[in-house]
């Protein structure tokens, strides 16, 4: 085997000492991932533009605009300079809107060294290329694919913030990747579990941000439980037939980073992709919806990409399809309703 392709081996993830991570961004989540990382005993150095933002978590371990009410550990620091945040960095974790990171990251093209991991906690596909989230990583970052680890699962920053227990799924191509990325973000609250399949737990990421929005629309709308329950089943559905398409394993979307994920986004209030639908179910329009929901809502661009990919590989989502009409085509809820519902009745697994 090449040198350049060999994967990780537990020596080389087996580095000893505090692990230095880089956070790339500094939302909820990823201050809440940082924080975690901080608690499993690594030093975090978190990137942001907003000097403000930047200041407060350098000077007061706190960024009371993205996560308010949160004392953050000693060992999380914050740069505005990128190359800064990377350098020395043996994991640098990046948490930006699924749509700017690949302007964002350009400047860091080639620059991270070979054993350099890169991890994401995006949910989400890229508009235009249809890429997972890793792929585009990997393509901005020039990293190779099996340095590329994903975060996932049922992860709702304000609970893990508060130390309750949660759990996520790291999956990576290498296995090593994988338990590199675990071990560097298990703390006594958060326990990870590892797996291979990058492309299941990518999609399970992403679908469930639409059907989030989808079950919002249905709430907003004065709709109650068994709505909810035939949009999270019939979601998981879509879920796992683009998932079978692009050779995720079915298993995965019984998990966290499926059911898992799914559920804690469409159930929950702190969800944004649910708060955001419940406005527009509501009756309020796509720009006044966002700025009540405030933060991103990943599954208002992605779905129309997500849609994309689907069509390229023939795979039928009609909640996705449904969702993207309402959002950016003017279909209204109430009529969003009656084309799901008459759809050609069919076994309840095809």
């Amino acid at each position: 085997m090449d040198a350049e392709r060999t994967p990780v081996s537990e020596t080389d993830v087996n580095t000893g000492g505090r692990l230095r991570a880089a956070m790339l961004g500094t939302g909820a989540w990823g201050t809440t991932f940082a924080a975690v990382m901080a608690d499993a005993g690594c030093d975090v150095l978190m990137w942001g533009r907003s000097g403000e933002v930047v200041e407060e978590i350098r000077e007061h371990h706190r960024n009371s605009r993205n996560l308010p009410g949160v004392d953050l550990p000693a060992a999380v620091g914050a740069t505005t300079d990128l190359a800064a945040a990377v350098t020395g960095a043996r994991v640098v974790v990046v948490a930006l809107p699924s749509q700017s990171v690949r302007a964002v990251l350009a400047p860091l093209a080639g620059t991270l060294a070979e054993d350099v991991v890169v991890v994401s906690l995006m949910k989400g596909v890229e508009l235009g290329t249809d890429q997972r989230m890793s792929q585009v990583l990997a393509e901005t970052l020039r990293v190779r694919p099996e340095r590329v680890a994903v975060v996932s699962g049922p992860n709702l920053a304000k609970e893990i913030a508060a130390h309750q227990p949660a759990g996520a799924v790291v999956a990576a191509e290498d296995p090593a990747v994988a338990g590199l990325v675990a071990r560097a973000c298990a703390a006594s609250y958060f326990r990870p579990y590892t797996l291979t399949d990058v492309i299941g737990a990518e999609l399970g990421g992403a679908v469930k941000n639409i059907i989030a929005l989808a079950i919002g629309m249905a709430q907003g709308r004065g709709y109650g439980d068994n709505t909810k329950a035939l949009l999270i089943t019939r979601g998981l559905a879509e879920t796992a037939r683009l998932g079978a398409a692009l050779g995720a394993q079915p298993a995965t979307f019984a998990g966290l980073a499926g059911m898992g994920d799914l559920v804690a986004t469409c159930a929950s209030p702190l969800s944004r992709n649910h708060t955001l639908g419940a406005h527009i179910g509501a009756g309020r329009g796509l720009e006044e919806a966002i700025a009540l929901t405030g933060g991103t809502a990943e599954g208002v661009k992605s779905c129309r990409s997500v849609l994309e990919l689907a069509k390229r590989h023939g795979v039928d989502m009609p909640i996705t399809e449904a969702v993207v009409a309402v959002l950016h085509e003017g279909l209204d809820v109430g009529e969003m309703t009656s084309m799901l519902l008459s759809r050609p009745l069919k076994h309840e697994r095809a």
